[in-house]
C-alpha cells in the first residue's frame, strides 16, 4: 500500500507507509516487486523517500541512495510504438506464433494434466467433463485431411528433431519445408514419416550440420534411406530448395571427438581438406569419408604435428563407412597433394 505524494513535482517520487503485519497478506503475491515495494516502510536506513526508477529497475532512497529493491520485472510491452496504426499492429497478447504448430499455436490448449490454476486435484465429474472437452477440442483443430496431415507431419518432425537435439531455427526449418509441401499439394503418394524424414534431412542440409542420413534413418520411422532420397530430391526439385554442396570439414568435429584426437590433428586436417576442396576431390565423393581419409593422412604424415594415431578401421567405424572407402579416398589425396602428402 502506497500514498502518492501529489506535492512532488516528480511522479516517480513516492512516499509510503510502514504496514503492520496484521495486515500483511500471505500468498504467491508476496514475491512480485510491487508487493516488496508496497510492504517496504520508508527508507530503513533514514526514513527518506523512495524513488522508483524504472530504467534500471530499482527502488532507491531519494536521500541516502540505498537501494531498496532491484531487478524489477518489466511488465510494459516488449515494443515500441510512435502512432496509433504503429501500435495496433505490433500489440499481441500470448505466445508468439510458430510454424511447428499447424495452427501456428493460435488455438487454445487444455492441459492433459487434471489439475485447477491452484494446482490441486480436480473432482472426478470435473475431471470426465474436461476428458470430452480435450476430444472436441482435438477434433475441432483438425478440420480436414489436409490439416491432420500437417498435424502428423509436425509431430513427427518434433520426435525427430528432439532424438536429434536439433537447434530451434533448424527445427523450424524442417516445419517451414513440411508446410510448403503441404500447401503445394506435394503428399499425396507419399508417406507422412517419409516427407517428414526428407524434410529434416534437407533442413540439416541447409545448416550445414554434421549429422549424415545414417544417423538420420536411426530416429526414423523411415529405414530406407533410398525412399528417403528419393523424396529429398522431390522436394528439392519441387520448392526450389537452395542446399549447398556437403563440406568434409563439419565433420571434423565429431570425428576428432570421437577418437580422442588433439587439436593439432584437427587444425592439420582443416588445412589439408582445403587443398582437397580446391582441388575438387570431394565432388560426387561422400563427404564422411573424405573426411576420415583426411584424418588418417594427418594422423601418418611425417610433417604433421599430431602426435595421435588411429587405424583405418577406427575410422570407418566412427565414420560409418567402410574400410575400402577411407583407403580409396587416401589414394585420392595423397596422388592429388603429393607435394604435401608423403606416398
Amino acid at each position: 500500500m502506497t500514498e502518492n505524494d501529489s506535492s512532488t513535482p516528480d511522479s516517480n517520487r513516492i512516499r509510503t507507509r510502514k504496514i503492520p503485519d496484521s495486515e500483511r497478506t500471505t500468498g504467491p503475491s508476496e514475491t512480485t516487486d510491487a508487493a516488496v515495494a508496497a510492504r517496504t516502510a520508508t527508507c530503513p536506513e533514514c526514513d527518506g523517500d523512495l524513488h522508483v526508477d524504472h530504467v534500471h529497475g530499482e527502488t532507491r532512497c531519494a536521500d541516502c541512495g540505498l537501494v531498496v529493491t532491484e531487478n524489477a520485472i518489466d511488465r510494459g510491452p516488449d515494443w515500441q510504438a510512435f502512432s496509433a496504426d504503429e501500435r495496433e499492429q505490433k500489440s499481441h497478447t500470448g505466445s508468439p506464433l510458430t510454424p511447428t504448430q499447424h495452427d501456428f499455436g493460435l488455438s487454445t490448449e487444455i492441459d492433459w494434466r487434471n489439475k485447477d490454476a491452484h494446482g490441486n486435484t480436480i473432482s472426478s465429474q470435473r475431471r470426465a467433463q474436461l476428458t470430452r472437452l480435450r476430444t472436441w477440442q482435438q477434433r475441432s483443430r483438425t478440420g480436414n485431411s489436409k490439416e491432420r496431415g500437417l498435424k502428423a507431419m509436425l509431430s513427427e518432425i518434433q520426435r525427430m528433431a528432439a532424438a536429434l537435439d536439433l537447434p530451434d531455427d533448424d527445427y523450424d526449418i524442417a516445419a517451414v519445408i513440411c508446410r510448403r509441401a503441404s500447401n503445394q499439394d506435394l503428399l499425396p503418394g507419399r508417406s507422412y514419416e517419409g516427407v517428414a524424414t526428407a524434410a529434416v534431412y534437407a533442413a540439416i542440409r541447409q545448416a550445414g550440420l554434421p549429422q549424415d542420413l545414417e544417423a538420420l534413418t536411426q530416429v526414423s520411422r523411415i529405414d530406407d534411406k533410398i525412399r528417403i532420397k528419393r523424396t529429398y530430391r522431390y522436394l528439392v526439385r519441387e520448392l526450389e530448395l537452395e542446399v549447398p554442396p556437403p563440406d568434409p570439414r563439419d565433420y571434423l568435429s565429431r570425428l576428432c571427438s570421437e577418437l580422442d584426437l588433439s587439436q593439432e590433428t584437427k587444425r592439420f586436417t582443416t588445412e589439408l581438406l582445403k587443398d582437397v576442396m580446391e582441388a575438387g576431390i570431394h565432388s560426387g565423393k561422400h563427404p564422411v569419408g573424405i573426411a576420415a581419409a583426411a584424418l588418417y593422412v594427418a594422423t601418418h604424415h611425417s610433417d604433421s604435428p599430431s602426435s595421435n594415431s588411429c587405424t583405418q578401421s577406427e575410422l570407418a567405424e566412427a565414420a560409418n563407412v567402410s574400410v575400402v572407402t577411407i583407403r580409396n579416398r587416401y589414394h585420392d589425396i595423397q596422388d592429388t597433394c603429393f607435394p604435401m602428402v608423403e606416398a
